[in-house]
């Protein structure tokens, strides 16, 4: 765990079990997970880069620790031109969304925050994914796995739906949902140590 040996707790403000897994990856486990009770409406014409960071902003405020507590937040968008796709609110939606990033390029944005104390550290990881041109048998095949749901976008990289990406620029866990990369130098930055 982050925080025994007297060392400062780690706060996770997620239920994702992608980012926990990826928190492993560091050798971390958090030692709470507390998901934030936010609203997550895009504003009007709002950008997906500017959306992801004010999502993870809001919720790494909401987040109740104590003062020498690490909270770590992050959110996740797929981003087809300036157009948010979030989370399919059912297979048709997801079929659309499907639809439209298919045979093309979108970028995938994972905002990251940590908080301590009164000091908080971002980033903002942006990858470029192509998807191969999709026929109505593999759209209606991965809509069958059910792997669309809870996902932005209506696709997971590291599940069935890897298959159907081409090209990949940036980072492979930020599409995941955490970058490993950025996250392990926000949490140094905070105090806490990783690889220990």
């Amino acid at each position: 765990m982050a925080g025994t040996e007297g060392g400062p707790r780690l706060i996770l403000g997620s239920g994702s079990p992608r980012r926990s897994d990826l928190l492993g990856q560091l050798r971390l486990a958090p030692d709470a997970v507390r998901p934030p009770d936010i609203d997550e409406t895009p504003r009007p014409d709002e950008l997906p880069r500017a959306y992801c960071e004010r999502i993870t902003a809001a919720k790494l405020a909401a987040i109740q620790a104590d003062p020498d507590d690490i909270v770590l937040c992050a959110d996740t968008t797929v981003a087809v031109g300036r157009r948010i796709l979030g989370k399919a609110e059912d297979a048709e939606q997801a079929a659309r969304f499907l639809r439209l990033i298919s045979g093309r390029r979108h970028k995938v944005v994972t905002a990251i925050g940590v908080r301590r104390g009164e000091r908080s550290w971002t980033r903002t990881s942006v990858t470029s994914v192509k998807i191969k041109r999709l026929s109505d048998l593999e759209i209606d095949g991965y809509l069958a796995t059910g792997d669309w749901q809870g996902k932005a976008g209506a696709y997971a990289i590291q599940g069935p739906a890897g298959a159907f990406v081409s090209w990949i620029e940036g980072s492979y866990t930020g599409v995941m949902g955490l970058p490993v990369h950025e996250t392990a130098n926000l949490l140094q930055a905070a105090g806490l140590e990783v690889w220990r």
